[in-house]
């Protein structure tokens, strides 16, 4: 019987951990205080986070749900390992070689370890059997799809050999039994024995978020393959597919960094993705996106919950436009509620996948794709509108029912109130209507999926569930809910977008002396990203007559709704940051920054437009488009002064 591993050396194992490394792999953290940081808790659900860790202390505890410990207790609770398997994991992790009391090798307490380190053993097959004479199939499937050997390489991908059971005895040479391959889901057992599941595939490896290989997805490559396209791993004691999510080994340092996560829906898309820069691309493995993905990326993001959900990161689905696409794009609207994160859909050019987007078009259309991402609920209003006509009189009021129950989900007060009045411009009816049915659908909800209108202290907010209507004189009963919450400029997000468009509104609001009526107009007539500040905008064009008068600002708060008045008061009074004497300049520059940036706009889509236009068949457009570029370029010069 082994021996025991000797205290001294749990001891030292643990004293030379960083307990916020191991933890950070599952949770992201931030400081919260000296010597203190905290994340959302990774033993149970919670949008506030309430589990600290102190590194210098070796101990974590969550003030939420009572968990605590160190970082032994954290491996065996997150990856359900015994005592002894967690010090074996962090000894190999830092290089320590551990004693036992009799001096022989550590016993396994259970199968776990050993169905890891079978997948890890397939892992390396698999990799190597990639090079094989018979392997030219995967070969040519990847370079098809515009993948070297070097990409191969960086997503650790293999080929299965087209044989009965070349596997299992791989590893059973290897001192894996039987058992234990079954258990691991690499082999099935059939009427002559057991055999490989997977042969003559191309081999994804699957690993969780600290890149250990917990099971496999397999490509066909063969006309004589029955079996399905797509073969993954059976649930087996270390993979769930509902639980884990391809890619997430190699995203979630740049998920955590940068607030955002992409979920694709397919591993050659997450690859794509990757290749292409867009280094936070998930995918799910061999089933729908839910709550438990949703439960993962949360705590990996860092997403906190927050009256104010701008700014806290972004969640970008992309979705093919067929059937099965518009189905998925529906199951994730319906958990888009569950995120403080801004929820965004992606839908490339033509329906390609990032994958074929990529192969046609290069990296640099993957990276705009998810530039050109549109909010969720953008994205569903427009494809209910999209089922009306909205020509008649008739479809316009099914489009209003169909819709507001959409727009009464939104949490965001300032993205409620924005969206109201955009959905009246694109059905082309009374703004006072829409409003009146989105309020109409925000009370017909349950009091736990109410958006913008919510309680204090109510649940987050999801979309209603049915069409709502509008009962005759409703217009008016709509006046006695509760008044609308104001907009602040504390309320704004702090991204350097929204910073860019704040100060613009400052300058032009502040400094009319040292902007031409002109200049200000062209910028005030770009495209606004924050909902908010693209409402006091309009108030503004509205108001343009009284430009550079005694009275401008004043104007411009009188065209704006009432819940934004506040914003355009601050707006006004609030400090620039720029340094006396230099306010010529700066009003200048970020004018000519926020202009550029719309004729980069344009010249983006100008290109697109000129690429998918054939010169022969098409000359009149063709030529009309060049001239388009020449003259977007002139005026790029003259708003630099070139």
């Amino acid at each position: 019987m082994a021996g025991l591993i000797r205290r001294s050396d749990i001891d030292e194992v643990r004293s030379r951990t960083n307990l916020a490394d191991i933890v950070g792999d599952y949770v992201a953290l931030k400081s919260a205080g000296v010597g203190s940081m905290k994340g959302l808790c990774p033993f149970h659900d919670e949008r506030s986070p309430s589990f600290h860790v102190r590194p210098q202390v070796g101990f974590y505890h969550c003030f939420g749900c009572g968990e605590g410990g160190d970082v032994y207790s954290f491996l065996q609770k997150m990856d359900h390992v015994t005592f002894q398997e967690a010090v074996e994991r962090l000894a190999a992790r830092i290089g320590y070689t551990l004693h036992y009391e009799d001096g022989g090798q550590a016993a396994d307490q259970g199968n776990r370890s050993r169905l890891l380190a079978a997948n890890a053993a397939a892992e390396q097959f698999f990799r190597a059997q990639l090079s094989t004479p018979e392997a030219e199939p995967a070969r040519r499937f990847l370079g098809e799809r515009g993948f070297d050997a070097a990409a191969a390489e960086r997503f650790s991908i293999g080929y299965a050999p087209n044989a009965y059971d070349v596997v299992g005895a791989h590893l059973r040479g290897l001192g894996f039994t039987a058992e234990e391959i079954l258990a691991a889901g690499l082999q099935g057992q059939g009427d002559r024995g057991p055999y490989d599941r997977f042969r003559g595939r191309l081999i994804w490896p699957i690993k969780d978020v600290t890149g250990q290989t917990l099971g496999f997805g397999a490509r066909k490559l063969l006309e004589t393959d029955q079996g399905p396209k797509y073969l993954n791993t059976p649930e087996t004691p270390v993979y769930s597919k509902s639980k884990v999510l391809y890619g997430l080994d190699l995203a979630k340092r740049d998920i955590a960094r940068g607030k955002q996560v992409v979920v694709v829906e397919g591993y050659t898309d997450v690859m794509a993705c990757h290749l292409a820069g867009i280094t936070t691309a998930v995918a799910t493995c061999g089933t729908a996106f839910g709550s438990d993905h949703i439960t993962i990326i949360r705590r990996v993001m860092g997403d906190v919950d927050n009256r104010d959900s701008h700014g806290l990161g972004e969640v970008v689905f992309t979705f093919d436009p067929d059937e099965a696409g518009q189905k998925a794009a529906s199951r994730a609207f319906a958990d888009e509620h569950r995120f403080a994160a801004q929820t965004f859909v992606a839908v490339a050019p033509d329906g390609l996948d990032p994958c074929d987007l990529r192969l046609q078009r290069g990296d640099d259309a993957v990276r705009l794709l998810i530039q050109s991402r549109k909010p969720m609920y953008e994205f569903m209003v427009r494809r209910q509108l999209d089922s009306f006509d909205l020509e008649t009189v008739e479809g316009r009021v099914a489009a209003v029912r169909a819709t507001a129950p959409i727009v009464a989900g939104i949490r965001d007060e300032a993205l409620a109130i924005g969206y109201t009045r955009t959905l009246a411009g694109w059905i082309g009816i009374d703004p006072a209507e829409v409003t009146a049915a989105v309020r109409a659908a925000r009370r017909a909800a349950p009091p736990s999926r109410r958006g913008a209108a919510s309680a204090p202290g109510a649940g987050p907010a999801a979309p209603g569930g049915g069409a709502a209507s509008i009962p005759p004189g409703d217009a008016a009963a709509a006046q006695v809910d509760a008044p609308v919450p104001t907009i602040g400029i504390a309320q704004l997000p702090n991204d350097p977008v929204t910073r860019l468009e704040r100060e613009l509104l400052m300058a032009l609001l502040q400094h009319p002396d040292l902007i031409e009526r002109s200049v200000a107009e062209r910028s005030l007539h770009t495209a606004f990203g924050q909902p908010a500040l693209a409402t006091v905008r309009d108030a503004m064009l509205a108001a343009i007559d009284s430009y550079g008068s005694a009275d401008w600002a004043r104007r411009v708060t009188a065209e704006a709704p009432g819940a934004f008045e506040p914003l355009v008061t601050q707006l006004a009074i609030a400090p620039l940051p720029m340094r006396a004497g230099f306010e010529a300049e700066y009003c200048r520059g970020v004018t000519t920054s926020l202009i550029e940036r719309d004729l980069l706009r344009r010249k983006t889509e100008l290109l697109g437009a000129l690429q998918r236009t054939d010169a022969e068949a098409e000359p009149d457009r063709h030529r009309a488009l060049q001239r388009e570029l020449v003259e977007l370029e002139a005026e790029r010069r003259r708003v630099r002064g070139d």
